[in-house]
């Protein structure tokens, strides 16, 4: 697998095709292209996240982290249409994809953006992600770093990341990490599936 789409512009031209998926038990047409992450289906591991995890909180701000062309995002905003989903990429092509994919499902609660603009004062109440693991460990690090103790009170992350791509290291780091944070975080294996992990990042409730 090609990592480059996560840092660099995206390669060779920018055709659109259609692709026919299964978001929040509907099946419903998307545009993809070249030069993205998994630009004909759902790849598997995002498919196992949204099978596993607990529905996103029903309001507040929610966040997909790397988003392609969305498949998390639009399934957040599908199930929760009160709350604002942050769909963050730095592949500009991602961002069009998803920002035409959410217009076209009527998705008027999905904001699509570059990491930086973000407001930084916005706390999460749900954070997905199939966070970019073939980046490196620095890299990879430095980007849960800075989203995962943006969880707010009461949040929940929820990350899948392949067994035999480190899961398990990757669970020890984060732990380690967050205890930096603050004692309310907790980090945990909920579920394996077809070679993943789904990993749990919760904020305790303030007070």
């Amino acid at each position: 697998m090609n990592s480059s789409h996560y840092f660099d512009a995206a390669e060779g031209p920018f055709e659109r095709r259609r692709v026919t998926v299964q978001l929040a038990g509907r099946e419903v047409q998307v545009s993809t292209a070249g030069g993205i992450f998994s630009p004909d289906a759902v790849d598997k591991g995002t498919e196992v996240l949204l099978r596993e995890v607990p529905e996103p909180a029903a309001s507040g701000h929610l966040l997909d982290i790397g988003c392609g062309w969305g498949p998390m995002a639009l399934t957040m905003a599908m199930l929760s249409p009160q709350a604002k989903v942050w769909a963050v990429d730095v592949s500009e092509r991602a961002r069009i994809l998803c920002a035409e994919n959410a217009e076209e499902l009527g998705l008027e609660n999905v904001r699509v953006c570059a990491p930086e603009e973000v407001p930084s004062g916005h706390l999460f109440a749900t954070i997905w992600s199939n966070p970019p693991i073939r980046i490196g460990k620095p890299a990879l690090h430095q980007l849960l770093q800075l989203w995962l103790p943006r969880l707010d009170a009461g949040g929940e992350a929820h990350l899948v990341v392949q067994k035999n791509l480190g899961a398990d290291s990757l669970l020890t780091w984060l732990k380690s990490m967050l205890a930096a944070v603050g004692d309310d975080f907790a980090a945990e294996r909920t579920a394996s599936s077809k070679g993943f992990r789904i990993l749990r990042i919760s904020r305790g409730q303030s007070g």
